[in-house]
């Protein structure tokens, strides 16, 4: 229902929106201190750029079957993150954020990224991991914080900050507010709009007392929304 998802995104920032909860994308320490040479990999439309510094040179990538039909995408390059074209040792930094989950092998794109890396710099990726299927049929995985750490390893990277997102409360709150508002947004008639009221009464409740307990019960560490890393590729010797 179109008008639904409309009203959606301009509740994005209140209780009243099933992930208001979801937390922020943006990977651990921010990116304010980026310099140099910086590629953004799965650009999409292009949300990252206004946290970035504007003295960088920013160079944008996306797959075209996805990034265009998807999210609009007009990228610098179109290409596909397992094959960059670009040389080794390229850039200073590369930011890979809510893309991973979306390639069939996310080895060949550490790879790659490894590559394009010069030594001693760093890699912003991020990855749900407690969050349903989206962008279908291209979402493949999903990361552990242990998953990373193996991932980072095995692609010749060191893991120098890992924050999962959301207390282990509101990540379960994320989910069963999607649940609920999921059905009116996939179906049409009475039982849709009936469906609508139900979660617009129950999604504000929920998200308020989840934020609550949030600030009362201790965290679960073994349960986060999604996972955030810095990765950095070494200095040769």
């Amino acid at each position: 229902m179109k008008s639904l998802r409309s009203l959606a995104r301009v509740l994005r920032h209140t209780p009243l929106h099933p992930q208001w909860l979801l937390g922020p994308k943006l990977p651990p320490g921010g990116l304010g201190d980026l310099s140099g040479r910086v590629l953004d990999v799965g650009s999409g439309d292009g949300w990252i750029w206004p946290h970035l510094p504007k003295h960088i040179d920013y160079v944008s990538l996306d797959y075209p079957a996805t990034g265009k039909a998807l999210y609009g995408a007009r990228p610098a390059v179109f290409a596909d993150a397992a094959a960059l074209p670009f040389q080794a040792d390229a850039f200073e930094a590369v930011i890979c954020l809510e893309v991973l989950e979306h390639v069939k092998d996310p080895g060949l794109v550490l790879s790659e990224v490894a590559r394009v890396l010069k030594p001693g710099g760093c890699a912003w990726f991020s990855t749900p991991f407690l969050y349903p299927i989206h962008d279908a049929p291209h979402d493949f995985t999903r990361f552990t914080e242990h998953g990373w750490r193996f991932q980072a390893k095995a692609h010749g990277l060191d893991v120098t900050a890992v924050r999962k997102s959301n207390h282990a409360i509101a990540a379960a709150a994320v989910l069963w507010c999607l649940a609920i508002s999921s059905a009116p947004l996939n179906r049409v008639g009475p039982r849709a709009w009936l469906a609508a009221a139900l979660a617009i009464l129950t999604v504000p409740s929920i998200n308020i007392f989840a934020w609550v307990l949030c600030h009362v019960v201790p965290d679960w560490k073994a349960m986060a929304s999604g996972y955030a890393v810095q990765l950095r590729k070494p200095q040769r010797c």
